[in-house]
């Protein structure tokens, strides 16, 4: 699998992040291997600066903590 079809696949609420388990917000998808790791909004901050410029791919969905959630009518 490329770095390019890892990435378009948006994230759920099944992707955890690698480092405690929180639902996954950021996919970092490594520039020589084409491996991936998820992190939760905290830790993809804490990782950001060291790891960014080893990936090919940066997807960052973060902003979906900012989202309200739409519910449905029951009737």
């Amino acid at each position: 699998m490329n770095a390019t079809s890892v990435a378009t696949r948006g994230l759920t609420a099944l992707d955890r992040c690698d480092r405690c388990g929180a639902q996954a917000y950021v996919r970092a998808v490594l520039a020589t291997s084409g491996g991936e790791l998820l992190f939760c909004a905290h830790h993809a901050r804490e990782v950001e600066a060291k790891l960014r410029p080893q990936t090919a791919e940066w997807q960052d969905e973060s902003s979906k903590l900012h989202e309200k959630p739409v519910f449905l009518d029951a009737d």
